[in-house]
C-alpha cells in the first residue's frame, strides 16, 4: 500500500468529524522484520535531511504531537526522531502550567522554547492544551487568573483559536515550518494499552488514575479536537490526523510526512566564495607539508 500524505491532511475551511477518521489502516509493511527495515531507511533520510538543515541554517521546523493518553506520542518521537542529531533538535512536554506561567498569557509558556533556524523544536502537547484539556475541563479556565470580562465561554475558544493562528501564521512568515500531528486512537485500543501499563511491571510507571478519570470524557475531548482542528488547520500550518492503532503504521507514516515537509523548504549547503577556497588550500598545503 503506497502512503499519501494528503489522505491524513486536515483541508483547510472544512469541518471535520473524527469518527470519518480511520483509527488503523492497512499496514504499509509486511512484517515487524520489514517495517524496522522502512523505519530504518527513514530515520537515515531524516538524519541527512536534519544535517542539511543545520548547515543551511535558513528555517526552524517546528513539529507538534497532540492525542489521548496512551496515543503513542513518546513512541512516535522517540522511534522516527533516533537518528537525528541531538546538537540540532529538542524535546519538550508541556504538562499541567506552574502558578508562574499561569501568571502569562497562554501562549508565552511555549512560546519561549520554540526552536532557532537550523534546528528542529518538538512539542510534545503544546498551546494546543488550552482549547482542549481546558475546553473540556472549564473549571481550569475560571482558575486562571483571566478578568472576568475575558472568560466567557461563548467566545472566548474562537478568540483562543485566532490567537494560536496568527501566531502560526506570524512563525510562517518569518521561518517556522509547523507540522501539527493529532495521533487518532481508539477508545477500545486505549484501554488495551491501559491495560498493558498495569499488567506490565515495566510500564507501571506510565500509568496514573487521572488517565481512566480522563477516559470518562473522551465524547467531550472528541468535540474539542474536531473543532480545534478544522479551525487551525491552514495551508502554512496543517494538521495530520494519524491513525494510532497501530504504532507501526503511525510512526512511518509521521516520518513520511516530517521528511516530504523537508522536501517543501529551499534548503542548500552554504556556498564556499572563492576566497574562502584559497584558504582552504593553504590550510591544506600546510597539513600536507
Amino acid at each position: 500500500m503506497k502512503l499519501k500524505i494528503n489522505d491524513y491532511r486536515v483541508r483547510p475551511g472544512s469541518g471535520i468529524n473524527l469518527e470519518d477518521y480511520p483509527t488503523e489502516v492497512m499496514p504499509f509493511y509486511k512484517s515487524k522484520k520489514h517495517y524496522k527495515k522502512l523505519l530504518e531507511e527513514d530515520v537515515e533520510e531524516l538524519s541527512a535531511l536534519q544535517q542539511l538543515h543545520y548547515a543551511s541554517h535558513r528555517y526552524a521546523l517546528l513539529l507538534i504531537f497532540q492525542g489521548m493518553d496512551a496515543g503513542g506520542k513518546d513512541g512516535a518521537i522517540r522511534h522516527v526522531m533516533s537518528g537525528v542529531n541531538p546538537q540540532g533538535c529538542e524535546v519538550f512536554s508541556f504538562k499541567q502550567p506552574t502558578a508562574n506561567e499561569l501568571d502569562h498569557d497562554f501562549l508565552w509558556r511555549t512560546s519561549r522554547q520554540l526552536p532557532e533556524r537550523g534546528r528542529i523544536g518538538i512539542f510534545n502537547r503544546s498551546y494546543y492544551e488550552e482549547v482542549l484539556v481546558v475546553r473540556v475541563h472549564p473549571e481550569i479556565l475560571r482558575s486562571q487568573g483571566l478578568p472576568e470580562e475575558l472568560r466567557d465561554e461563548r467566545r472566548i475558544w474562537n478568540e483562543r483559536y485566532q490567537s494560536i493562528t496568527d501566531l502560526e501564521r506570524h512563525l510562517h512568515r518569518n521561518g517556522t515550518k509547523i507540522i501539527k500531528f493529532f495521533l487518532h486512537l481508539s477508545k477500545n485500543e486505549q484501554r488495551k494499552r491501559f491495560l498493558e501499563r498495569i499488567d506490565e511491571p515495566d510500564k507501571n510507571w506510565k500509568f496514573s488514575r487521572a488517565d481512566i478519570n480522563e477516559r470518562k470524557y473522551w465524547k467531550h475531548y472528541m468535540h474539542a479536537y474536531e473543532n480545534c482542528l478544522a479551525a487551525t488547520s491552514t495551508n502554512h500550518a496543517p494538521w495530520f490526523v494519524i491513525p494510532a492503532d497501530d504504532k507501526e503504521a503511525a510512526r512511518l507514516i509521521v516520518s513520511r510526512i516530517v521528511i516530504e515537509s523537508f522536501g517543501e523548504l529551499n534548503m542548500e549547503y552554504p556556498k564556499v566564495t572563492a576566497k574562502r577556497r584559497r584558504e582552504l588550500k593553504a590550510i591544506r598545503r600546510t597539513l600536507v607539508r
